[in-house]
């Protein structure tokens, strides 16, 4: 719990990112600016959800290192990470045009919408190679069990993103223009935070560069690194549908979607902190060698996380319509999101056990199931989903993203037991 409750808060913290983004565009006056906030959300979950593994494989490697008290391979992941990520931002910023145009071509959003997410898209793309440092220096304070850090770290991105984004919009008039500089800020703000956290609470000694260069850990880290990226590249393909999906509907139908996963988000990201738990622990007790507190480990989280996903249910289903009203006061919005809302209830008993096994794998490097599971599941979702009648619409979308969930979880617990 220690090292679980600092990650849920900053867990907790982290979507207000984009809540805030939401709530503020929610009130502007017009469905538009929801619209264009869920496509360009959508749009930076692409690029960053696929370089995720900066800090999913820079914790468990960091993790095992720590548990086998091995400090020069410690600081030797660090170099690694930091070196791959500011690579991987600069070339993200260097091909942002051809990128931008492709990716927003393929969600379909009509023209007006089109418009505003690809001006928030082209202002927060100045913020790939923070956003891709910030993965690489909280990968290493988690498995560094140093969940505070980055809570801080989260703590501060949002205060900034807050008082920016509702200074440049309800102060100065702005619209989209406004959140996307407010979200630029912030994302600045809290790299240079995690590299101050990581100076002064743990003092690393940065490798040399022919240290981090070593051709056996290299090649570790990058085949860990790939079955986590491509595992992820099937996570954005079903992001990515889903919000293509009900685009092609309407603009109305594409804001409600973008409101109700809200509460998938912040699901996930409460339920992300027993993960990171996971990770932290999980690699910690391989680097001992210890597999009986592997074993306990996993069967205290995924007890943790059936009762969680019992209460987020139960709050979703009989609060969910009061949280909607939160981010947006449009009637016609609201009404469609009130008819989906029981879908969206669901996603916590679907999902909480893909998301604990997630952290388990992440932590023990194990990734090759995760990314066989992940691989399953979005093959349920696209066959569900083209299988069932076109006059479910969007209920049968939302009904293969909850399938897509449950799916994830039951094959990764097959995996883990094998």
């Amino acid at each position: 719990m220690a090292i679980a409750l600092p990650a849920i808060a900053t867990n907790i913290t982290t979507p207000i990112l984009g809540l805030v983004d939401v709530a503020i565009t929610g009130h502007i006056g017009e469905p538009v600016y929801i619209a264009a906030i869920a496509v360009g959300g959508t749009m930076f979950n692409i690029l960053y959800w696929l370089f995720n593994f900066l800090r999913m494989g820079t914790t468990g490697l960091t993790a095992q290192a720590y548990g086998a008290g091995d400090a020069d391979d410690r600081n030797a992941v660090l170099g690694r990470s930091l070196a791959v990520g500011l690579l991987l931002g600069i070339v993200m910023l260097a091909l942002s045009r051809p990128l931008g145009s492709t990716i927003l071509g393929f969600l379909d959003a009509d023209d007006s919408c089109a418009d505003f997410a690809r001006q928030y898209f082209y202002i927060c793309i100045w913020g790939a190679p923070a956003v891709m440092a910030t993965y690489a220096m909280s990968g290493w304070l988690i498995g560094m069990q140093d969940t505070r850090a980055t809570m801080y770290t989260a703590l501060i991105t949002n205060i900034v993103n807050i008082g920016v984004s509702a200074a440049l919009v309800y102060g100065a008039g702005r619209t989209i223009d406004g959140v996307a500089t407010g979200t630029l800020i912030a994302q600045w703000t809290g790299a240079l935070a995690a590299a101050l956290f990581i100076a002064v609470r743990h003092r690393p000694r940065l490798p040399r560069l022919a240290i981090v260069r070593r051709a056996a850990p290299l090649r570790r880290f990058l085949s860990i690194n790939i079955d986590i990226f491509l595992r992820t590249a099937c996570l954005v393909a079903v992001t990515l549908w889903f919000t293509h999906a009900g685009a092609v509907q309407s603009t109305e139908i594409l804001a409600a979607n973008a409101v109700l996963l809200q509460l998938f988000m912040l699901f996930s990201f409460f339920m992300d902190g027993f993960a990171y738990a996971g990770e932290a622990l999980g690699g910690k007790y391989l680097g001992r060698a210890d597999s009986i507190g592997v074993r306990r480990l996993a069967k205290a989280l995924l007890t943790i996380g059936a009762v969680f996903a019992v209460v987020f249910a139960a709050v979703y289903f009989f609060c969910g319509e009061w949280f909607v009203a939160v981010l947006t006061d449009n009637p016609p919005v609201r009404a469609i999101a009130a008819d989906y809302l029981p879908w969206a209830a669901a996603i916590p008993l679907c999902g909480f056990a893909a998301f604990i096994y997630d952290g388990l794998f992440a932590g023990l490097t194990r990734t090759r199931p995760m990314l066989g599971a992940m691989a399953a599941a979005m093959a349920v979702f696209f066959a569900l989903y083209f299988a069932l009648p076109a006059g479910m619409g969007n209920h049968g979308l939302w009904l293969a993203f909850d399938v897509y969930l449950l799916v994830r979880g039951a094959v990764e617990g097959l995996a883990f037991r094998t």
